[in-house]
């Protein structure tokens, strides 16, 4: 049987519309508390971005530390840490109670650039940390729907509008073999879909492999992954699941990566 969770510092959340995240902290014996937030290096590499929130007492007479809407956050994983004193000891934070609400609808309004977003959640071992994104610009996926041979993806631009020669590509990873369709673009020049005939990823690079979608705004434009971001969910990848097409002996399905960006996977069934 595993032992229980230790009780330790914690630290439940609010975000609002705007990006703002409130952290309420329950604390004892802390003299003069600060939050740290560091963002994750990678396996290997050293230590080198931290943003230190002050720790104050609220309307309630709760602690709390606020994260602002215009502190830029670069992309990544952010751990919080408590530090119970200036340049004191940092522990990990465990999580309260997270309130996403204004996360949920965040797809419904249209956002200039750069497209900032930060989604608080609970890693795999237990403790509280935020996901942020940090994009020029982003085409947010609204629906996709997989049927017979193709996928349909209906997805809306935000940071930019479509305008003409606007195309979407898929590039199959670790190769520059791309294939490139015409999408149809809505009248507001922002929302847009497209039609992929599955066999076409099998014919034109093998019966394995991963394509990574994006879409070129105009032409000779820089690109912008197409995903879904806008909402409160952090890890997409094993929540959202969807159907694979199947074309004789090789399986094609559309999912979501480690950073909530859309792919197709092309598999050889065994």
């Amino acid at each position: 049987m595993s032992s229980p969770l230790r009780t330790e510092s914690r630290a439940g959340c609010t975000v609002d519309a705007g990006g703002r995240i409130t952290f309420g902290l329950r604390l004892t014996s802390a003299a003069r508390p600060q939050l740290l937030l560091r963002l994750r290096p990678k396996k290997g590499q050293p230590e080198e971005v931290t943003h230190l929130l002050d720790v104050e007492a609220g309307d309630d007479g709760r602690l709390i530390a606020v994260l602002p809407a215009g502190l830029t956050l670069c992309e990544g994983r952010w751990d919080a840490y408590v530090l119970r004193e200036p340049d004191g000891r940092r522990e990990r934070l465990r999580p309260g109670i997270r309130d996403l609400r204004a996360l949920v609808d965040g797809s419904s309004r249209d956002r200039s650039s750069p497209i900032a977003v930060r989604v608080p959640y609970v890693t795999k071992d237990g403790y509280l940390a935020v996901r942020s994104w940090l994009r020029t610009m982003h085409a947010e996926v609204e629906r996709i729907q997989a049927a017979d041979q193709s996928v349909t993806v209906t997805a809306r631009l935000h940071g930019r509008s479509l305008g003409q020669g606007a195309t979407v590509r898929l590039r199959l990873r670790g190769t520059s073999t791309a294939r490139t369709l015409e999408p149809e673009v809505e009248g507001d020049r922002r929302s847009f879909s497209f039609t992929l005939d599955s066999s076409e990823l099998v014919d034109v690079g093998g019966d394995n492999g991963v394509w990574d979608v994006f879409v070129l705004p105009e032409e000779n434009a820089p690109s912008a992954r197409i995903g879904r971001l806008l909402d409160d969910v952090a890890d997409r990848k094993g929540i959202f699941v969807y159907p694979s097409i199947t074309l004789g002996a090789t399986d094609v399905r559309p999912y979501y990566t480690v950073d909530n960006d859309l792919s197709l996977e092309v598999t050889r069934q065994n």
